[in-house]
């Protein structure tokens, strides 16, 4: 493996960093942490991620081979745990269709989420920086959630949050490029017209705007009908997994001509827990939506499972598999009878299991088959990676928080040392973490009580040997470099 030279960007955020820890009387061990931040933490006066437009990925790209643009399917399932699919070890749910996808190409086995929960990995996803940028989206957007935001955006009401129109979406990008652009599934980045999936790029939408549904009536719990397709809301019969996997196999079919952007997010296996058997008269009611047992769970996913098979046969049917780079992701860590086995935590903290979740990519003649992939990555890596295989470019003065990760996996070699950073705030708590190579300091903040920890993941994934009272200098320099990332990314309004 190599080395590649930190670009200009990780240079300057190494020096701000250093400049933090200095001030603890430590100095930066080793070789430089990049930083996937901009260089605005080191220059007065600079916009959020202002600089040149280029990638951080430096001049690694994946980009297309010898000009020929694939198109794209990135499947997002929701609240999956990273151990509830056959190819992460799981044994009591049946995936063929995703463990094969695996077999065909790359499986990382350190993938994070940006987020803890829903809206805030997708809008890392759509903007390819950290979402903490954006303000007012910490935490997922859905009725009952008022009051749970960030105090840096106070709004006065639920549907006002959203993902604003002039952000950078790597959607618009694409479609820029010359991609025709769908969205089928779950959005979750906003209610009002303003924040539609056609406001980001979007050619075609048809799935619910909020962060969970009914799988029958397509309604939240307090019955407001969150089913759209394109700008309005529309009435369908179907079982809300296969109706996203017929939505998405018809626009696959409808393909001529153009690439295409395929956006397939998938509501399961997150709750209600519902199978496909189990059509009620009426909706769940909220009590009893959170409420679920493992044998629905494990219906949810295999549904889901078979809807993923569909979508493939679909790319095999039109000569398109060769051609296209698939990806399947989950959006945070498993909750309630979902399982995050052999990590520790789940959904809402950033301990592993909350974050820590399944990746999959799979780009024929590109990227090689049946690989683990052990470099940690993370959500913005994925959206660098789309929108360099897009050979679509980012515009001048929005720089992205991720690298080219295929780049480096299709050559195989190192991409540049960098840490990674979470927050999630959940009402009273808010959870912290920052891995640097294989150390990692966690911390969850409860009012005016803090819980910190100290773990090496190298040897304990499961994060039971705290190391914090035996290493206080690792702890030092950790939370400088989170608390220097903190200030950077804090929204400028």
């Amino acid at each position: 493996m190599t080395t590649c030279k930190p670009t200009r960007r990780e240079f300057l955020f190494r020096a701000a960093a250093m400049a933090a820890i200095g001030a603890l009387g430590r100095p930066v061990r080793g070789a430089a942490p990049a930083g996937p931040v901009s260089a605005a933490s080191a220059s007065a006066g600079a916009a959020p991620g202002a600089e040149s437009g280029a990638s951080a990925a430096g001049s690694a790209s994946a980009g297309p081979p010898a000009g020929r643009r694939p198109n794209i399917v990135f499947i997002l399932a929701d609240d999956l745990g990273y151990g509830d699919i056959g190819c992460y070890g799981c044994r009591d749910i049946r995936t063929p269709a995703i463990d094969g996808l695996a077999a065909e190409g790359v499986r990382f086995s350190q993938y994070y989420a940006a987020g803890a929960e829903c809206t805030p990995t997708r809008t890392a996803l759509l903007t390819g920086r950290y979402f903490h940028r954006v303000g007012g989206l910490e935490c997922a957007i859905g009725t009952g959630n008022v009051g749970r935001y960030d105090d840096a955006v106070r709004l006065a009401a639920q549907h006002d949050l959203g993902l604003p129109a002039e952000e950078t979406s790597i959607a618009r990008l694409i479609k820029d490029a010359g991609y025709r652009t769908a969205v089928c599934g779950k959005w979750h980045l906003g209610y009002e017209p303003k924040f539609l999936p056609s406001r980001h790029g979007f050619d075609r939408f048809i799935g619910i705007l909020g962060g969970n549904a009914d799988y029958f009536h397509h309604c939240e719990t307090d019955g407001t009908k969150v089913l759209y397709e394109n700008d309005r809301p529309v009435e369908r019969p179907e079982y809300l997994t296969d109706l996203i996997t017929d939505e998405s196999v018809a626009f696959i079919r409808a393909a001529a001509g153009a690439p295409f952007f395929l956006y397939v997010a998938y509501t399961a296996p997150h709750s209600p827990y519902q199978g496909p058997k189990d059509r009620s008269p009426a909706p769940v009611p909220k009590e009893k939506a959170e409420a679920g047992t493992r044998a629905k769970l494990i219906e949810m996913i295999e549904a889901m499972d078979a809807g993923v098979g569909k979508i493939l046969r679909a790319l095999d049917e039109k000569g398109l598999a060769a051609g296209t780079l698939v990806f399947f992701v989950s959006d945070n860590g498993g909750t309630g009878p979902g399982t995050n086995t052999p990590l520790s935590g789940g959904k809402g903290t950033t301990r592993e299991g909350g974050i820590r979740v399944p990746c999959i990519a799979r780009w024929p003649g590109v990227l090689p088959r049946g690989r683990a992939v052990e470099t940690p990555a993370i959500t913005m890596d994925l959206s660098v990676s789309l929108v360099a295989a897009a050979g679509a470019r980012w515009p001048a003065g929005r720089t992205p928080d991720g690298i080219d990760i295929l780049a480096y996996v299709r050559d195989g070699t190192a991409p540049p040392a960098r840490p990674l950073f979470f927050r999630n705030r959940r009402g009273e708590n808010t959870w912290r973490a920052v891995r640097d190579g294989s150390m990692k300091h966690l911390s969850r903040q409860s009012g005016e009580k803090t819980e910190q920890w100290l773990y090496d993941l190298a040897a304990d994934a499961a994060e039971k040997n705290d190391l914090a009272a035996a290493r206080p200098d690792e702890v030092k320099r950790l939370k400088a470099l989170l608390a220097a990332w903190e200030k950077e990314v804090q929204p400028r309004r």
